[in-house]
């Protein structure tokens, strides 16, 4: 993973309910320094003077207790704390509530040029938002050839060798009203540790798809902005390959299953293409078969129940018609 700095974090393009609202209020010129890890710190105890197992590493918050204490110690004349906080050096230190950091605070931050910065929201809205952004930022990943698509509500990856007709299928499915993720370069990120978001790898592409005989179309452009989304989390992987009469392809599907990426596991299918079989209309049924399967409903398992019942009915029967025979 490149390097992330704190102006990478003030410039995060985060929308609604995920922004940050930070301004710098100091320290401009050590924008630069690197963020290494997705934790806070909340330094009541540094300001104390117990720094002790101090997380200097780590982003500095500042909430309303913080800053009370702050107001204190400079009314009180003692920066000897202050003094020993900003000897270490601190990605960053960030103020919510819109709080304003004392005057000996801001020029200990810009002698030792540590970005000051300061967001409007309550501290624990800030963590929670922080928390989720960073641990974005420095999640698991890796770049998959393939197309991401939302049908009905799941995310489905469509993986293959090149020319088998991924972005074909991908294309009929978006004319059926479903909606495009990201075609060719799938970057997929373990989010939370269990769960993989998918996205395309490259921002600057846009959604863009390439046809072969056609070339490059924009999705967004022809079918509207209600066709594509910009990440969605991977449910389930669709292995598409050409058909191949010596191979013995499952046909009643009750063993589920399981694809490894990124420590975590997805239920996967392979589904053979040749000529005659409509691919994006087996794309919507196992995606309205797997939402079945979250909601406890599993149809080939039930299939496997009933013929078993079935079968253990026909021979009660035919021992109950050979002892009467008898």
């Amino acid at each position: 993973m490149k390097k992330f700095t704190v102006l990478d974090l003030v410039d995060l393009d985060l929308k609604e309910h995920n922004a940050l609202n930070l301004v710098c209020l100091g320290g401009r010129p050590g924008l630069t320094r690197e963020i290494t890890m997705p934790d806070l710190n909340r330094p009541g105890l540094a300001l104390s003077g117990f720094f002790d197992n101090f997380g200097f590493n780590r982003i500095q918050v500042f909430g309303r207790g913080e800053h009370a204490y702050l107001q204190m110690l400079e009314r009180e004349g003692r920066d000897d704390t202050l003094k020993e906080l900003f000897s270490r050096t601190f990605p960053c230190a960030i103020f919510t509530h819109s709080l304003q950091p004392t005057d000996v605070f801001l020029r200990l931050a810009e002698e030792s040029e540590t970005p000051v910065l300061q967001s409007d929201l309550t501290t624990s809205t800030f963590v929670a938002r922080i928390i989720r952004a960073l641990s974005s930022v420095f999640a698991p990943r890796q770049t998959m050839h393939g197309v991401l698509v939302e049908v009905f509500g799941i995310g489905v990856l469509l993986l293959g060798d090149s020319g088998v007709g991924k972005s074909e299928a991908a294309l009929e499915l978006v004319e059926r009203k479903h909606r495009l993720v990201a075609d060719d370069a799938v970057e997929v990120r373990n989010v939370s540790g269990n769960v993989l978001l998918g996205s395309g790898a490259n921002k600057a592409l846009g959604h863009h798809m390439e046809i072969r005989g056609l070339g490059i179309i924009n999705i967004t452009h022809l079918f509207g902005v209600g066709a594509i989304r910009d990440s969605k989390q991977i449910q389930l992987l669709v292995r598409l390959e050409a058909w191949d009469n010596t191979k013995e392809y499952d046909r009643i599907g009750a063993e589920e299953q399981y694809e490894d990426i990124l420590g975590v596991k997805v239920p996967s299918l392979q589904v053979p293409v040749k000529p005659g079989r409509n691919i994006p209309i087996i794309i919507e049924t196992a995606a309205m078969n797997e939402r079945l399967k979250k909601m406890g409903y599993f149809s080939a398992k039930e299939f496997n129940q009933s013929v078993l019942k079935w079968l253990e009915t026909e021979n009660a029967r035919r021992l109950y018609f050979q002892k009467n025979n008898l």
